[in-house]
């Protein structure tokens, strides 16, 4: 099942190549399959190591919104490229926006299907949250390029966080879960839906800007607390380390070397 993704992949870059007046070249061409392959093979991993042999409903579904993505990637590699039609005219726009908004729309769908099919996994919440980070991480390169490069920390923040945690052997606190907030979720919904706006150009620019850097400021909000969140889980779990190996010392028998049972 897994490997419908790497062809539901080639099939979407096909189809953009041919509705798109020839907007996807060979950038687009690459960049799109090598997220194609990247997907498939993250994917199976995380299957493996979740000892999962297929995927549930709404991973299927989280599948399709991922292969949605990769078609955002190539779309926007091309345009980076500038071998093609220039950024923010013609038909490669439209389809950029139509294929992030449908992905979005799909990310209200995937977490209400698995919670009715009783199939709510980790593999799955991780698989959802990291094709949202991927997808704002895309849209952000994109808008980037007309607005200004720090766009960019709307979609590297995940990263630059995931990177602290994998390093950091004096931290390895950051490596934690927190528990799931809709907050946080609303946050992560507004960076994908202010950043398709902006890809679409139906807002001035200063507006823009504006709901933009807004994003940016929420997205530190909610990384910070998460960090302190685990920070503080951290601390007072080894408080209670300490609290019950003192416990045990103080409750234990004392016994003399020097004298004989």
């Amino acid at each position: 099942m897994v490997l419908v993704g790497l062809v539901g992949v080639a099939a979407l870059l096909a189809a953009l190549e041919a509705t798109s007046d020839g907007a996807l070249g060979g950038t687009g061409w690459v960049i799109g399959l090598a997220c194609g392959v990247s997907l498939v093979g993250l994917l199976t991993a995380g299957l493996r190591r979740a000892a999962r042999r297929r995927l549930t409903p709404a991973d299927r579904i989280t599948l399709t919104r991922a292969v949605l993505v990769c078609g955002v990637a190539a779309l926007v590699a091309q345009d980076a490229d500038g071998s093609t039609r220039p950024t923010g005219t013609g038909a490669s726009v439209g389809v950029l926006v139509a294929l992030a908004s449908v992905a979005l729309v799909l990310d209200a769908v995937d977490g209400r299907v698995a919670r009715r099919t009783g199939t709510v996994h980790p593999l799955g919440a991780r698989f959802d949250m990291e094709t949202d980070a991927f997808l704002i991480l895309v849209l952000s390169v994109h808008v980037a390029a007309d607005l200004g490069w720090w766009v960019l920390g709307i979609g590297a923040a995940r990263y630059v966080l995931l990177l602290v945690a994998a390093l950091s052997r004096w931290a390895p606190w950051l490596r934690g879960q927190v528990p799931a907030r809709l907050w946080r979720k609303a946050v992560a919904a507004y960076q994908g839906i202010v950043l398709t706006v902006a890809t679409g150009d139906v807002l001035p620019s200063p507006i823009a800007v504006v709901a933009l850097a807004a994003g940016l400021a929420l997205l530190f909000v909610s990384f910070g607390t998460e960090v302190t969140t685990l920070r503080r889980r951290s601390l007072s779990t080894a408080r209670s380390v300490e609290a019950t190996v003192g416990w045990t010392a103080a409750s234990s028998p004392v016994v003399d070397a020097g004298v004989a049972p």
